[in-house]
This record gives C-alpha cells, sequence and structure tokens, in this order.
C-alpha cells in the first residue's frame, strides 16, 4: 500500500535524522522505515577505475541533470600510524574498502564512496607530489572569512539512497558492527581514528522537511520541490563539468581529481522575510533572469542550463542598474576556460550540522571537484565579487552582492581523490 503524505514526510524524517544520529538505535530505525528491496550487492570487477565517476550510476531528472544520492555522509579521518605507511597499514585499509566493493553495487541504491588524501597525508614522506598535481594547503579566500581548515590526513566520503546502506557502512567502518550488507568488514579504525563524522541531504523534499532548524525562518519558506535549502535548483547539467574534464590526464594519478571540501553556514532569515522572490532571482542567478522572467517556481524550467552565461559580461551594467549582481553571474566568469568549458564539477548536499555541538543549523557541505585546486580558488575569489564595490555603493562587500550575505564559510579543506589503483595509502609517486 503507498503511503499517505504524512507516512512519507514521517519516514523521511526517520531516515534523515538516523543518518545523522548514526549509532545501532538509528540504524534499527532505518531498517524499520526502509523499503523490503534488498540492497543490491557489489561486483568489484564492475566498479569504475575513478572513484569519482558517479553521474553513470545514480539519477537523473527529465532534463538529464544529475541527481545526488539523498543520504550522505563524511568521514574525515587521522592515520594511527607515524610517518608513512607500513604495507601493512595499505593491506588493512584496501581489505576495507575492498569489503565496501563487494556489500554494495556502485549505484545509488547500493553504496557510492570514495577516499580522499590532504596535502598533511603526503607531508609523512620525504618526496614530494608530481609537479603537475595542484593540492596546496587550504587557505582564506576572502577577506571576510576566517575558516578553520580541515588537516585531517583524509575523508571518506559516503552516499546513498538507501538510509539502511548508509549507515550499515558507516557503522562498520567505525567499528560499531562486523558486516555491511551480509560482508563482513575489516573496520577502518584499524589504520585511522575519526576525528569528525558529518552528514548530510540533498533532493526534493529533504530541505522543506529540515527546515526547524536554526538559520531558517518560522514561516517554513523552503518549497517542497526546492533540493536546497534556498529555495532553487542547482547542478543544472549544462553548468557542470563533466567527469572527465575534472580527471587527471596524466601521471601517477591519472585517472584521479582534486576535491575541495567546504562547510558553510546559512541564516535564511532575511533571504526569505526581507527578499521578494524577484530579488532572491536575482541574487542567486542574475537580475536579467528576473527582468525576463527565465526562472518559474524552483527553477524546473530552466531544463540543463540556467542560461547564466549570457548575463556574465552584463555584470557592471547590472550593478548600476539594479543596485544588485547574481550568485551565479559572478562564478561564471572565472567557471570557464578559454574553450568554454565549465572547469568545477559541484556536489553539494545540505546538512542541519553544527560541527562541534549538538545544535540543529542550516549549513552546507560543498565538495568540489577540479583538476587543479587553484581553479577552485579563482572561481571562489571571483564569487566574492570585491571588484563589483567599486562600481556602486549599492553592492557592499556582502550586501547585494549575490548570495554573500546569506552564507558563512566555516570550514574547508583540500584533497586528492587517487584513482582506485590507488586508493589505499599512496605514495606521492606510485607505480
Amino acid at each position: 500500500m503507498p503511503l499517505d503524505g504524512d507516512s512519507d514526510r514521517s519516514r523521511r524524517d526517520v531516515l534523515k535524522a538516523a543518518v545523522a544520529i548514526g549509532g545501532a538505535s538509528a540504524l534499527s530505525a532505518c531498517l524499520d522505515r526502509s523499503s523490503d528491496d534488498p540492497v543490491p550487492t557489489g561486483d568489484p570487477d564492475a566498479k569504475p577505475s575513478r572513484q569519482h565517476a558517479w553521474r553513470a550510476h545514480v539519477g537523473h531528472d527529465d532534463h538529464g541533470n544529475t541527481q545526488l544520492p539523498r543520504h550522505q555522509i563524511l568521514l574525515y579521518v587521522d592515520f594511527a600510524f607515524d610517518g608513512p605507511p607500513s604495507a601493512d597499514d595499505r593491506d588493512a585499509l584496501a581489505e576495507t574498502l575492498d569489503a565496501l566493493d563487494r556489500a554494495y553495487a556502485w549505484t545509488n541504491e547500493g553504496l557510492l564512496h570514495s577516499i580522499a588524501y590532504s596535502p598533511a597525508y603526503f607531508d609523512r614522506f620525504d618526496e614530494s607530489l608530481p609537479a603537475g598535481i595542484d593540492l596546496p594547503e587550504p587557505t582564506a579566500l576572502s577577506p571576510f572569512e576566517s575558516p578553520t581548515f580541515d588537516r585531517q590526513d583524509a575523508v571518506v566520503h559516503l552516499a546513498s539512497d538507501r538510509a539502511d546502506a548508509l549507515l550499515e557502512a558507516d557503522r562498520a567502518l567505525r567499528g560499531e558492527r562486523e558486516a555491511a550488507n551480509g560482508v563482513t568488514v575489516r573496520p577502518l579504525t584499524d589504520v585511522a581514528t575519526v576525528d569528525s563524522r558529518r552528514t548530510g541531504f540533498v533532493g526534493a523534499g529533504l530541505p522543506a522537511q529540515h527546515q526547524d532548524a536554526a538559520g531558517i525562518p518560522d514561516s517554513e519558506p523552503v518549497p517542497e520541490a526546492s533540493p536546497l535549502f534556498m529555495g532553487f535548483e542547482a547542478g543544472f547539467r549544462g553548468n557542470q563539468a563533466t567527469e572527465d574534464y575534472v580527471t587527471l590526464e596524466s601521471g601517477p594519478f591519472a585517472g584521479g581529481t582534486t576535491k575541495v571540501i567546504a562547510n558553510l553556514r546559512q541564516r535564511l532569515d532575511d533571504w526569505y522575510e526581507e527578499q521578494s522572490y524577484e530579488e532572491r532571482v536575482m541574487e542567486m542567478f542574475s537580475p536579467g533572469h528576473a527582468e525576463d522572467g527565465l526562472v518559474e517556481g524552483v527553477g524546473d524550467n530552466l531544463g540543463d542550463d540556467s542560461g547564466i552565461d549570457r548575463f556574465v559580461d552584463a555584470l557592471e551594467s547590472d550593478a548600476r542598474t539594479y543596485g544588485r549582481v547574481g550568485h551565479a553571474q559572478k562564478a561564471a566568469r572565472a567557471n570557464r576556460d578559454a574553450e568554454g568549458n565549465v572547469r568545477l564539477l559541484r556536489r553539494h548536499f545540505e546538512s542541519t550540522d553544527d560541527i562541534g555541538s549538538d545544535q540543529q543549523v542550516a549549513s552546507l557541505h560543498f565538495p568540489s571537484l577540479q583538476r587543479r585546486v587553484s581553479e577552485f580558488e579563482a572561481v571562489r575569489r571571483a564569487m566574492n565579487g570585491t571588484d563589483l564595490t567599486e562600481v556602486t555603493p549599492a553592492i557592499r562587500q556582502r550586501v547585494n552582492n549575490g548570495i554573500l550575505e546569506y552564507i558563512f564559510v566555516r570550514r574547508r579543506g583540500n584533497f586528492l581523490v587517487p584513482p582506485r589503483r590507488h586508493r589505499a595509502l599512496p605514495t606521492p609517486r606510485p607505480d
């Protein structure tokens, strides 16, 4: 019998809360509320060579836009050994990751997962990364941010539409159960300690169900159809880099990529209470989008492309005419190469994590994939719109300057995602 609206909402509430809590009782709640269909098991030989190869293995909307897995977990870990890893350390981690490959199909109905390594991890070695690998230490990217930098050795990213599959894998990795989906898993904690566990969700309905978090008005303004707290679609296929484009093409890490993960706090009272819908369209996309009536509702009518490229050259004239500019409009000016290709592949998802406390707050985990971390940094600096404050006094560093008034970077880390063949504790120059 299909669930009615209230029952479906209750089920989603339980599953999302269970992922956030993550304990044995949470897994039990997930199992009680999950589909009766078995979670598909994996074939290690069928896994793609790229850890970041997701698009062909997840759902897509009617326009071909990628639908990211609805439930996600980030495990930031520090390895228990000093200096470079031993062969035994490497074998132990490989055993853990191989078990996940056997336990779950590489799909949104099974489990997508990756492990990425920080500059601090590679500092354990005497030799350096190849010159072609752009992996700097994280740094502040605007004059008005002071984030905490994530310098843990590595981050494990887990994603699935099945909350029960995600939690089983998570608990097995953290040594709280012996098996995941019927496969014995050697715990990640045999070689590492989990410094930080972060959770999130994305997809229509989930942000609306969790808009009781701090930072969102009591009027519950987040549309049911929105996949994100700010009320609009994102990740249009035409405005995202392809997986091929962000993949390293040569050297020992060919087939890998770099990954920047930021955590942002969202304060959306003014976004919803002081801004009209048209003003939100202006500040999320561009004033031209509002003037031409291009966005309807959450923006599904835009199809597979937001159309932002046609408004990039209008930044300064829009600033003078409308007294505000758009977030996407600013970022796009640095997010295209000489041939017009998009540089970044963004896979952001919402959260109610308040890292370091039990408070529920509106926040955003923002993973971005690109060949070079400097490409992400250039786009982020373009998004700052610092130059536009000189065009008109109506635009200030945060006010009327895209969505900067409503988002606050709290943490950021830089990582290298090796190809699958080098995912278990790689040296800086693996064979």
